[in-house]
């Protein structure tokens, strides 16, 4: 609260503290009894009651007015937590797997764009979204419940199962990824921002959290992602509809990006380019 307004405010209660030690009030320059027939105990504790809520009000508005803050994840990256990780049975994952099927394929590799690839996942990465859906730091109407009903062996075994399923090609399922590659300039836009970023606006090449080859541990791997998938997590970041990135770096760099930008990135990566060290222009 302002100094001009506490001082305002101290003034007003000192006054009417003195005038209840009196027991009279000036009013348009007299002086008026405050209780004519006499002041008992019920006068004096609602008088009290109303001084003390004349002296709370500005301070209950100022605090109703502050944002609780909000924790974008609950995970901690712990010597507890990576061991956690660690100890997972690939085998009894690939049973519990089989409920993840109908949307991320059975292979790992989903039929559905919007639907992310999940085969040879880092394990971290996928532990920490599978804890975030969990803790619904992360928001999905289909994710949320099936996390919430995973205890902490369940996880730890789903993301060893898809650390170790292979990525090459599968004639035999009907994979989204990859998309034909963008053109000559969508693919020099982004081979442009994942290998050097751009300094002048404060944006990161990507490489150096995901990787020279789409792939680096603890870091979500987009080397066989599908493009759409990729979109729109760049367009949630970008307008804050998804939070769950520590320390932000994810929305900071997205609302950075043009529209364009993030088109191209998505059918970059989307087309299996982010493989290529350092970036590769589709022309080439």
């Amino acid at each position: 609260m302002p100094c001009a307004q506490s001082f305002r405010w101290f003034r007003a209660i000192s006054s009417l503290l003195w005038a209840l030690g009196k027991g009279e009030l000036v009013l348009h320059n007299k002086w008026l009894p405050l209780f004519p027939g006499g002041m008992g105990s019920s006068g004096i504790v609602v008088l009290v009651l109303a001084l003390l809520a004349v002296a709370a009000g500005p301070f209950v508005v100022q605090v109703s007015n502050v944002a609780p803050e909000r924790i974008p994840s609950d995970v901690e990256w712990t010597q507890e937590t990576m061991a956690a990780t660690s100890r997972g049975d690939a085998f009894r994952g690939m049973l519990l797997a089989r409920k993840c099927e109908h949307c991320h394929g059975a292979e790992g590799f989903s039929s559905e764009a919007p639907t992310p690839n999940l085969a040879g996942l880092d394990r971290l990465s996928l532990w920490k979204e599978l804890q975030d859906f969990k803790a619904r730091k992360r928001w999905s109407r289909a994710m949320n419940p099936i996390a919430e009903s995973l205890s902490a062996r369940d996880l730890a075994d789903v993301v060893a199962y898809y650390a170790k399923v292979p990525v090459f090609s599968d004639l035999q399922d009907n994979r989204m990824f990859p998309k034909p590659a963008p053109g000559p300039a969508h693919a020099a836009m982004a081979s442009r921002l994942i290998s050097f970023g751009d300094g002048g606006r404060g944006i990161p090449p990507c490489q150096a959290c995901h990787g020279p080859i789409a792939y680096r541990p603890g870091a979500p791997s987009l080397m066989n992602q599908n493009a759409e998938y990729v979109l729109n997590q760049l367009e949630a970041f970008a307008n804050r509809t998804r939070t769950n990135d520590i320390n932000e770096p994810m929305r900071t760099i997205a609302a950075l990006l043009t529209d364009e930008e993030r088109h191209a990135l998505a059918e970059y990566y989307g087309a299996g380019l982010g493989r290529q060290p350092g970036g590769v222009e589709a022309s080439k």
